[in-house]
């Protein structure tokens, strides 16, 4: 039985025109701004030009960035982004961005558009110029005036101060290019990390003369990107949990549903065997692995079990319920318990259950040699009877679903089989082919196999007309059918 489904409305995607035109204006202005890039510096000595260059070359960064989200946005987003995930506005996953570091986040803007600032540091006569958004950025009132190299480290956090010590070190005395990030503490306590390039400016002699640096605070970037990676992170996780829990699932099935075909014997020259075969239909979705099942056993006292049954849920909670009721029932029947009875013993089973479900199942005990047909069902599709060319469905006993009540009584029928008899018990996956709702549309659609049933030579080819007409439909659940053939 299919466990409830629930339907989920995507959200509405941008159309793929809008933002086709947002990647072309994106590339047009990137190429414009590289335009301007070209000449923008006509003097390499001069610092000012040398730092327009550089804020030329942080937004084709940007717009480089821009045109990488905006492919992901036509893709329709992440692999495996699962329907519901979060997003915040502007299109930020929901997370708390300052909790990496233990800082409260500040408010969001909605844009991922950092502030940008300049500095330069004169060696020569210790003059330091703080272009007024970098006072902004590091949250420092102007009349503090700008800070020193020597000063620097003071705003700096503490696992980060050597290498910020390390970039200035490298340019000041090797005159290496400035790369790199660092976080600060503002004087409000918010934590912060800025992206910081530069170069030194060589005098006459080769000697390094001052120190111009373009600082771009990219902490929303940052924490964006943190969030999205965090939010793959999981969803990688949780991919890699459902496939783990499948396989799980799937290999407890088959452990305990091996494909069934062959005969129920009895004792030496004693009746004809029953040729039973059985066979599993999985549902339409891969994920839906449930707790259907079928069986056939030949008990000590000479009769013979067949039973077929299905578990609400899907996955290894109803494929492991599953195997415990199997187990239990097989004892039960073992023990010389009649149908009717153990009927009401699985209730009870499923009601102390640590997970509980609710359970449809059918019990049948076949006596060889009065070929009486002794059974009891709970909610479960009755069994059809096929003999001379028809068939026709057999009444069914009083009987609730299992875990459905406390002290449910469940009655109990006996039916007589004649040889050369079909008798086809299955479970109601069969009745929602095609995404039909509960009715007997399995059973009118195996009773008009009525004449092949009873011409097929043995159970198993009954059993290949049965999942020739049920086995390639898209069914939203799975389902189980078992073919018995009485002997003659």
């Amino acid at each position: 039985m299919p466990s409830p489904l629930s339907a989920d409305h995507p959200a509405q995607q941008p159309e793929p025109g809008a933002v086709d035109a947002l990647i072309s204006q994106a590339a047009r202005l990137r190429g414009e701004l590289a335009a301007v890039r070209q000449d923008a510096v006509a003097n390499e000595d001069d610092p000012r030009q040398r730092w327009q260059r550089a804020l030329c070359d942080l937004a084709v960064h940007q717009l480089d960035d821009l045109g990488s989200h905006l492919d992901q946005l036509r893709a329709g987003g992440p692999e495996g982004l699962a329907p519901g995930t979060d997003v915040g506005p502007g299109g930020d996953f929901t997370t708390d961005p300052g909790a990496a570091y233990g800082q409260a986040a500040p408010p969001r803007t909605g844009s991922l558009l950092s502030r940008v600032g300049s500095a330069e540091w004169n060696l020569l006569t210790d003059e330091v110029s703080w272009s007024e958004e970098l006072f902004q950025i590091f949250g420092r009132p102007p009349e503090n005036g700008p800070m020193s190299l020597d000063d620097m480290p003071t705003m700096i956090f503490a696992d980060d101060q050597a290498l910020l010590q390390g970039m200035v070190t490298d340019c000041l005395i090797d005159g290496r290019p400035i790369d790199g990030e660092f976080r600060i503490v503002r004087t409000d306590g918010s934590l912060r990390t800025v992206h910081m390039t530069g170069e030194p400016v060589l005098d006459a002699d080769g000697c390094t003369a001052s120190m111009w640096a373009v600082l771009r605070d990219v902490s929303e970037l940052r924490r964006s990107q943190r969030a999205v990676r965090e939010s793959r992170d999981r969803l990688e996780r949780s991919r890699h949990l459902e496939q783990t829990e499948r396989r799980v699932a799937v290999e407890l099935q088959e452990a305990v549903l091996p494909p069934w075909r062959g005969s129920l014997r009895f004792a030496h020259d004693g009746p004809a065997p029953l040729d039973v075969a059985a066979h599993y239909l999985p549902a339409a979705s891969p994920d839906l692995i449930g707790g259907d099942w079928y069986d056939a056993l030949t008990l000590p006292d000479g009769d013979a079990l067949l039973s077929v049954g299905d578990l609400t849920g899907h996955g290894v909670a109803a494929t492991s319920s599953m195997a415990m009721l199997l187990g239990a029932l097989r004892g039960m029947a073992v023990a010389g318990i009649r149908p009717a009875a153990l009927m009401g013993h699985l209730n009870q089973l499923l009601e102390s259950s640590a997970q509980p479900a609710l359970g449809s199942a059918m019990c049948c005990r076949y006596d060889p040699v009065t070929h009486a047909l002794t059974w009891a069902q709970a909610g479960h599709p009755a069994p059809l009877l096929f003999r001379d060319g028809t068939g026709h469905v057999l009444r069914r006993p009083e009987g609730v679903l299992l875990g459905a009540t406390t002290g449910a009584v469940y009655g109990e029928t006996e039916t007589r089989l004649l040889p050369g008899d079909v008798l086809v018990l299955h479970t109601d996956g069969l009745n929602r082919g095609g995404g039909a709702t509960d009715d007997d549309t399995g059973a009118r659609r195996l009773l008009a196999l009525g004449d092949r049933l009873v011409a097929a030579r043995d159970a198993q080819e009954a059993l290949r007309a049965v999942v020739g007409e049920f086995g390639e439909e898209q069914r939203e659940d799975d389902a189980c059918v078992m073919v018995v053939r009485v002997g003659s």
